[in-house]
């Protein structure tokens, strides 16, 4: 069984076996940034020893409350009863304060949401990451840790981890909002109001990250340029070619365009797995 610390940290805990292979911790943590409670879910292999959790790699998950829609439960036992697969630690973060703890850190929205984002990367990296490197025993290396999230929370994720490569190697983002913009979406609108592309078009190349994209056919209707090709997917490619743009190459971006796909967990939960093989095998 993983060791506990950091006992004024901890709320409450609780450990359960879900079967022969998985474990299942659920957390309540006091966050002074978030100045909240957040629960947190922690899916690990039954067994798993401090020694071997510091070789075996981490996935920290925005809005961890949608694990039973994501179907973890049986993606990750599937992975730990086949001796091919990496055996993965996932942290998942319960929401809450959705609409302004996710986003950009540094850059609220022209409607101010998301400006409580920077209290949820704080937490993230000051609070989160140190208790499970101390804790669980994982995360101490950037190259065996990454982060994902879905819609708002892989807007969050990529955000996240595009500012602190030195903690995060890998980032998924299913279906990210890069609709995410400084203006309304009028008439005097331009593409480089989406703040996410903003923020990688004035960045710079960060080595050891890739990235791994993911969007639907019918995720949406809108297609804002009339272009024949709905926002989401405009938006999601236009960040690949940001991301080119300060020296990505096709080797650092995996893009999964899911036919028929929509916004919702039905179709993330059937490309999850995927999205586990290309981070961690």
């Amino acid at each position: 069984m993983l060791a506990v610390r950091l006992k004024p940290f901890i709320k409450y805990q609780t450990d359960e076996v879900v079967n022969d292979t998985l474990m299942h911790r659920h957390l309540c943590l006091r966050s002074k940034y978030l100045k909240r409670k957040v629960i947190v879910d922690i899916f690990y292999p039954k067994g798993l020893t401090e020694t071997e959790a510091r070789s075996t790699p981490a996935l920290f998950l925005n809005d961890g409350q949608d694990a039973r829609q994501l179907h973890l439960h049986d993606t990750l036992t599937k992975r730990y009863q086949d001796n091919n697969l990496a055996k993965v630690i996932v942290i998942g973060i319960h929401a809450g304060d959705r609409m302004n703890e996710y986003g950009t850190a540094s850059h609220p929205d022209y409607l101010n949401r998301g400006r409580k984002a920077h209290w949820h990367t704080n937490f993230m990296l000051k609070e989160l990451l140190p208790f499970v490197k101390r804790t669980v025993g994982c995360a101490h290396r950037s190259e065996l840790t990454a982060f994902a999230g879905f819609s708002l929370g892989g807007l969050s994720a990529i955000d996240i981890a595009w500012h602190h490569p030195e903690v995060l190697s890998k980032v998924g983002v299913f279906s990210g909002s890069f609709w995410w913009r400084k203006k309304p979406a009028n008439g005097s609108y331009q593409d480089s109001d989406r703040i996410m592309n903003y923020l990688i078009d004035s960045g710079e190349h960060k080595s050891g990250v890739t990235f791994w994209f993911q969007a639907g056919t019918k995720e949406e209707e809108a297609d804002r340029n009339n272009n024949g090709i709905i926002d989401a997917i405009d938006d999601t490619l236009d960040s690949i070619k940001s991301l080119k743009g300060v020296g990505y190459s096709n080797d650092d971006i995996t893009y999964l365009e899911v036919e028929d796909g929509e916004h919702n967990f039905k179709t993330w939960s059937q490309v999850f797995p995927e999205f586990l093989k290309w981070a961690f095998d």
